[in-house]
């Protein structure tokens, strides 16, 4: 499988569940509560207004790669059918966006890519 032949609504998918995941672990490792007080903390990281920030974040320092620019467009620009109701649709869509251009980094196995963008969130984040 290639992520070219992947929609944007597929490779954001994945990538809902790959950063969902790293972001997990991460708050584990780190000893960060149980239950609830995690399920509040991951908030800050997967949630659409988070990660359209991340997204505008690195964009704004040129961190992308035109093909990683390429997929978050696509995943942007794929038809969503229903936006969370307290949700601005282009924070959504720009949401969309990363979790494509994650996906897409995991089908093209680019696992350390994807750590370079989590490197960079956390220190966005102040981590």
């Amino acid at each position: 499988m290639r992520a070219k032949d992947c929609s944007g609504r597929t490779l954001a998918f994945l990538g809902d569940a790959v950063w969902s995941l790293l972001v997990r672990k991460h708050l584990i490792e780190k000893g960060e509560g149980i239950g609830k007080d995690l399920q509040k903390k991951t908030i800050h990281f997967v949630s659409a207004k988070a990660q359209a920030s991340f997204y505008d974040a690195l964009k704004e320092k040129n961190f992308f790669t035109e093909e990683e620019e390429e997929y978050f467009k696509r995943g942007r620009n794929a038809n969503a059918g229903s936006v969370p109701k307290n949700t601005p649709v282009p924070i959504y869509r720009k949401s969309t966006g990363f979790e494509a251009l994650i996906g897409a980094l995991e089908i093209e196995q680019k696992e350390d890519r994807i750590y370079e963008i989590w490197e960079q969130v956390r220190t966005l984040m102040g981590e």
